[in-house]
């Protein structure tokens, strides 16, 4: 039998999801490593192998595909290891990079910290001033030759930065989208002073008009990359050692998988690269399953991670903040808060805190018995009852709850006078309020009503909690993958090969204009979209499927919003049509009388979106024969509010199609726990899916 086989590294798990031919899911967890999260992937491939009874050798090797989400190019940015990069940028222009459009102080700072004026800090540099070199050269808005590019005082400058040791050089030129000649030069110069340098071209990686955009994501790419490419380098020599000659691929963040050849040339394309996989996975399921409003939420070891899909569509952000710089790449939306299982509790001038800070895989939460101290969340749900110390992992991981109680005691319960299962619940019910508030931001702030959404729970720890973040949010259904506990890396597996080619188009309407194509150039719309469309093809092959997109936004406003426009030549009454989408869409995220038509409109970027679909066997619905099941046992556990409760426990492996159960009760994976409520119902659907109602 062959497989298909998706990983995705966590704070504290690697998640492995095996697909077999025959269309079977199985998933498997191994501590994340973080001295070498690659130790952490091969891990699962040997607990993998044991449950195949093969040798981990035998079973790599017979692998049909192998894909890979990873969070080495956010833990290297955020932790500021990358590599030490170095700038050329157009003389007068090298302090953009850290005037950051006057946001500095503050981009990347949650509200109530950009309010602490006195708090705020610019972020480190990811390039040092000294290692900025400026060269002679202009091109003007239209991309003609103002001033030529002085070559010998070009190649000067890139000898200074290799004398600096620097491993990585970003090229980001004023108005190279219009013309990149003189980027392309400068980097003809660095491969003859130093042939090996990493490089990035801001008119190849991004060629749209933002000069702080464009020499921030840049610099971002050139950081990352050198540490990308060892990262994926070990990988794929771990991984065909064995001798695996299949297929490598990688997830990005705009909505699929590289191969992993070109992972580090699209470096800032994987910061967000685990999260997106498991939005992926939610939409192949809503699909699935008839539900086009999704709330995403993904619940692991470190933090807790929220996207959204809107009528079937993952939706994507043009420009978004990492490490407190901005990445202008269109990704999918995915907002996180440090609240995960292992995110710790403390008493916090008198008042009870969770989070951000983590345990992590090691030393982990108390109850792992690893020398952590500090009472986590999953301590808190150990000591409630939620987890059965015996059955975490199926039984392979011994949890101690004898820590868990002292670590909760000994932190919580008797610095506010209570006593350990009121902490416990106090812990659950902060950290509970915390993700509800994060729901309502991202739909509200976006225009939506969180009660026309479903939740989609999944993580580690995602089934655990969704029934009271879910319901304090307003939201009636939660739906549990029957992939849950490895659903980011099940997307990494299911997603298709992708590429995003992007082309600056400046032009825009008077205000109070008639018809729009009146003020656009349709040839070189025309022509900007042929030459993307051949990008892709270049890229994916003659079979890709390429979506067209073109960016817009109201003269004076600050919202871009790309919508899609037919294939094919365009002409003038497609144009018009398009900004007629453009002012519903803006008015649907916005709310009605938003959109101001009569300031004019800014056709600011075209882009492409290609894909080409992977093939994957689907598992098949078993047919429904409803009926409650009876418990395989009963335990106290601890409701906020109610306190303790007879619960009943089932296991999921037996629970069928149809099959339905009213809360409280407590349904136990292997690798997850889901937890019904008081008043709540459980129903399985046909393709092993958990659906929970929220209110009865």
């Amino acid at each position: 039998m062959s497989y298909f086989v998706g990983t995705d590294i966590g704070g504290t798990f690697t998640d492995l999801v095996m697909l077999s031919d025959a269309g079977e899911v199985t998933i498997v967890k191994s501590p994340t490593t973080p001295e070498d999260r690659t130790q952490g992937v091969l891990d699962a491939f040997e607990v993998a192998a044991e449950q195949l009874a093969i040798p981990s050798d035998e079973f790599i090797r017979d692998l049909e595909y192998f894909a890979h989400g990873t969070t080495a190019a956010t833990n290297a940015f955020i932790e500021r290891k990358g590599a030490k990069t170095g700038l050329i940028t157009t003389r007068g222009f090298s302090d953009v990079l850290a005037i950051q459009r006057c946001q500095a102080s503050w981009a990347g700072m949650l509200d109530h910290e950009i309010a602490h004026y006195a708090a705020r800090t610019t972020p480190i540099p990811i390039v040092p001033r000294d290692l900025i070199e400026e060269v002679d050269e202009r091109v003007d808005y239209k991309g003609r030759v103002v001033v030529p590019l002085d070559e010998s005082r070009a190649r000067e400058a890139v000898r200074r930065l290799v004398e600096q040791g620097v491993e990585a050089i970003a090229i980001m030129l004023l108005w190279s989208f219009r013309n990149p000649e003189h980027e392309r030069r400068l980097e003809a110069i660095v491969r003859g002073v130093a042939p090996e340098m990493f490089v990035t071209l801001s008119s190849t990686l991004l060629p749209i008009l933002g000069e702080y955009e464009r020499v921030s994501t840049t610099a971002v790419n050139s950081y990352l990359g050198p540490v990308i490419h060892r990262y994926v380098s070990g990988l794929e020599r771990a991984v065909r050692a064995p001798g695996y000659d299949g297929p490598i691929s990688i997830m990005e963040s705009g909505g699929g998988v590289l191969p992993a050849e070109e992972a580090a040339f699209q470096a800032a394309n994987l910061l967000t690269s685990g999260p997106a996989g498991g939005v992926l996975a939610s939409q192949k399921l809503g699909e699935l399953l008839g539900i086009g409003n999704i709330i995403t939420t993904d619940m692991g070891g470190t933090s807790f991670d929220v996207g959204l899909i809107v009528d079937g569509q993952p939706v994507l952000q043009n420009v978004r903040e990492v490490g407190r710089f901005h990445v202008a790449l269109p990704s999918i939306q995915v907002t996180a808060i440090g609240a995960g299982g292992g995110s710790i509790a403390r008493i916090h001038a008198g008042r009870l805190t969770v989070g951000p800070e983590s345990a992590g895989s090691v030393p982990g939460p108390a109850c792992y018995g690893r020398g952590g101290e500090d009472p986590t969340i999953t301590d808190a749900d150990v000591v409630l009852g939620i987890i059965d110390a015996e059955y975490f992992l199926g039984g392979t991981m011994s949890i101690d709850r004898d820590k868990a109680e002292r670590a909760v005691r000994r932190h919580i319960a008797e610095p506010l006078g209570m006593d350990v299962q009121e902490a416990a619940a106090g812990i659950r019910e902060v950290a509970n309020n915390q993700m509800a508030d994060l729901l309502r931001r991202v739909t509200t702030w976006s225009g939506h009503d969180p009660r026309d959404f479903t939740i989609f729970a999944y993580g580690g720890a995602g089934a655990t909690h969704a029934h009271q973040y879910g319901a304090i949010a307003g939201i009636r259904r939660v739906v549990v993958p029957s992939t849950a506990a490895g659903h980011s890396a099940f997307g990494a597996v299911t997603a298709d090969r992708h590429r995003s080619f992007s082309l600056a188009y400046g032009h825009h309407t008077p205000p109070r204009f008639r018809r729009a194509s009146e003020h656009v150039d349709l040839s070189e719309l025309n022509r900007g979209f042929e030459q993307l469309e051949a990008q892709c093809r270049d890229a994916l092959g003659a079979d890709a499927r390429i979506e067209r997109l073109l960016g817009m936004r109201f003269r004076q406003q600050v919202h871009e919003i790309a919508v899609p426009v037919p294939g094919g030549a365009l002409a003038a009454r497609n144009v018009d049509d398009v900004v007629d989408r453009f002012q519903e869409r803006y008015e649907r995220l916005y709310g009605e009388g938003s959109a101001l038509r009569g300031s004019g409109v800014e056709f600011t970027t075209l882009r492409t979106e290609a894909l080409v679909p992977v093939a994957r066997r689907r598992a098949s619905p078993g047919a429904l024969r409803g009926g409650a099941p009876e418990p395989g046992a009963r335990r106290s556990v601890y409701f906020y509010g109610t306190g303790l409760t007879d619960t009943p426990i089932y296991r999921s492996e037996g629970l069928w199609p149809g099959a339905a159960i009213a809360g409280p009760a407590i349904v136990e994976h292997p690798d997850t726990t889901v937890v019904v409520g008081i008043g709540q119902r459980l129903e399985v659907e046909a393709y092993g899916n958990m659906i929970i109602h929220l209110q009865g």
